[in-house]
């Protein structure tokens, strides 16, 4: 594919949210919302752009590629906007014997069809009120929040279970919906893959009884299914995974069904008085297999990752003790547009005996860090290292640093982006024939605000305080988005 040419407008003053940056669509000038302007603004562009220009040396054994997952809206919303609408777009940059290139495509979704065949927005979004008279449902499934690597397969998945679409790792064109032979044809964004067998263990929401579908897929295609208990309909975001069992989750933020019913709006409220809830569930058991506990009420988004400790299950998590915006407003406009749930955690563990029933659960640390990354190989393994993003208080949706945690006891190191700077989600790879759990590389993409540049830095993910080893310069802004993953170039297709 030729490479695409773009030339850039620099940023014009808009009031009162910020600013509409390079290569933004024209529309956002006129919507006064924090999650459409700046940093968070889409991109019109689809570029492909080689021979990228490098300060610093890329390894020359980095042989993949980084993709990141976003919202991207390409049209202006019908209603409220909230930042989990805009349409799914992955920014990917593929590295090969010392050099880079970049990539960026639409997922184009069922969804995205309908809305470009007519050129404007037809669902309404996350934030209600909500029209189920819309083909397929009130939501419009985006595929926009998380990337997983499955057997020889790069799939988008969406938060809310959704329909996973295949893409091409080589162009990131889509492919279309991807079900495993109808195995799989919905599933929230933060399936696992079991390192060791290749199994896919995924789970399922929805808003009628029994509320959630836990299942795995395994290597042959078989798939394993039931479906799970619930007090009521919830919004669990992620699952963990051990050799032999995994996690489900069970967080006292719900909305009231008859408040959705009356005014078609889905509020979550935050029910101090109910305890958080895990479920450990053997890998192929059912609904009458599964051993709740509990704990004290909270929220929580990502898991870093379980182990098996004995008759122990242990879970490291990024834990949100209240996700309640403070009624004086001092959490911000920014925030309130999270859907009244705020993305400020903390490191977290919780204990789970199979024998005795016992709990224990504590702090690992107070830092407010999230999206987690560990070493893939760890999975479900018990491991030593993670590499979280530090999220600053004012702007709760972005991230200006790395911290590498040590999670034997919460210690930490860290490396800001710099003044102005924000990043993505940073997977780490391994180097080859590595032995050490932590020695390999981090990979992110950084957006400037002060000109609204953008880069692949590269850092040793054995010390990330030293700074990025290579920073690659990309050809245009990268909007801030969700989940990234590195797929290794043994993983390509031939």
């Amino acid at each position: 594919m030729p490479v695409l040419e773009i030339t850039h407008r620099h940023g014009k003053a808009l009031s009162p949210s910020g600013l509409v940056p390079t290569g933004a669509p024209d529309w956002i000038q006129s919507i006064d919302n924090p999650y459409l302007h700046g940093l968070f603004a889409p991109t019109v562009h689809e570029v492909h752009a080689t021979e990228l220009e490098v300060e610093g040396e890329l390894p020359k054994e980095l042989c993949g590629a980084y993709f990141r997952n976003g919202p991207n809206s390409a049209h202006p919303p019908t209603n409220r906007y909230h930042w989990f609408d805009g349409d799914g777009m992955v920014h990917g940059i593929w590295f090969d014997n010392g050099r880079a290139q970049y990539r960026n495509r639409t997922i184009q979704t069922r969804g995205w069809a309908q809305e470009h065949k007519e050129q404007r927005a037809i669902w309404g979004g996350v934030l209600g009120p909500f029209d189920f008279t819309l083909p397929g449902g009130p939501l419009k499934d985006t595929a926009n929040t998380d990337l997983i690597v499955v057997q020889g397969k790069l799939l988008a998945l969406w938060y809310e279970s959704g329909v996973p679409v295949a893409l091409d790792p080589l162009t990131l064109d889509t492919l279309g919906p991807w079900d495993f032979d109808g195995a799989l044809r919905r599933a929230s964004a933060h399936a696992k893959v079991d390192p060791a067998t290749g199994d896919l263990i995924w789970f399922r929401y929805g808003d009628r009884a029994p509320y959630m579908t836990y299942g795995v897929v395994r290597t042959d295609g078989t798939v394993h299914r039931t479906d799970i208990t619930l007090p009521g309909p919830r919004r669990p975001h992620d699952i963990g995974v051990t050799p032999h069992y995994s996690v489900l989750h069970d967080f006292p933020v719900f909305f009231d069904p008859e408040l959705f019913r009356q005014t078609g709006k889905r509020i979550p409220v935050f029910h101090r008085e109910v305890p958080t809830r895990f479920g450990v569930i053997p890998r192929f058991g059912t609904d009458a297999d599964v051993a709740w506990f509990s704990f004290e009420p909270c929220y929580m988004l990502h898991v870093v990752n379980c182990w098996e400790d004995g008759d122990t299950v242990v879970m490291v998590g990024c834990r949100t003790a209240d996700p309640t915006l403070r009624p004086d407003k001092r959490d911000g406009r920014i925030a309130a547009m999270l859907s009244c749930i705020k993305l400020q955690a903390n490191l977290y563990r919780w204990e789970m005996n199979l024998r005795t029933g016992a709990t224990r659960e504590g702090p690992l640390d107070d830092l407010n860090a999230e999206f987690p990354m560990i070493n893939p190989a760890m999975t479900g393994r018990r491991n030593r290292y993670a590499w979280l993003q530090h999220i600053p208080w004012e702007i709760p949706a972005t991230f200006d640093g790395l911290v590498k945690y040590d999670l034997t006891d919460g210690s930490h190191t860290r490396h800001a982006y710099g003044p102005g700077v924000f990043g993505s989600e940073a997977p780490f790879v391994a180097r080859p024939g590595a032995t050490a759990e932590d020695d390999g590389w981090l990979v992110t993409f950084v957006t400037d605000r002060a000109d609204w540049s953008s880069a692949c830095l590269v850092y040793s993910a054995q010390d990330i305080e030293a700074g990025p080893i290579a920073r690659v310069k990309l050809p245009q802004r990268v909007p801030a988005g969700f989940h990234a993953v590195w797929m290794d170039g043994a993983a390509f297709p031939a």
